[in-house]
């Protein structure tokens, strides 16, 4: 069964930086596609980062320059560095993994900014 373990969330001020983790346990073959949502209360799920297992990057324009995705194949790891930090990216972060074309995702880690 697969597994997602998100860490890093928290409560940080304007301008400050968080550093995201989410492991993937269980019986894995491949991963695609690693990548990072967001949901805010009253808002839908949005991409925020993604990362392929060749290391191309595809980055949500509000994140642009301020956040950084990357991924550890071989722990099955993916990260996101998150720099510059707004009140407005306050939200639910969840790590997604495309495995053989099916999605999994963690628990999410709340991430709040203060102002």
């Amino acid at each position: 069964q697969v597994q997602l373990a998100e860490s890093g969330g928290g409560l940080v001020q304007a301008g400050g930086s968080l550093r995201l983790s989410c492991v993937v346990s269980g019986t894995i073959f491949s991963i695609n596609v690693m990548g990072w949502y967001r949901q805010a209360p009253g808002k839908q799920r949005e991409l925020v980062a993604a990362i392929t297992s060749g290391g191309n990057t595809n980055y949500a324009d509000f994140v642009k320059g301020r956040f950084t995705i990357s991924r550890t194949n071989a722990k099955n790891t993916v990260f996101l560095q998150m720099n510059s930090l707004k009140p407005e990216d306050t939200a639910v972060y969840y790590c997604n993994a495309d495995i053989i074309g099916r999605h999994y995702w963690g628990q999410g880690t709340q991430v709040t900014v203060s102002s």
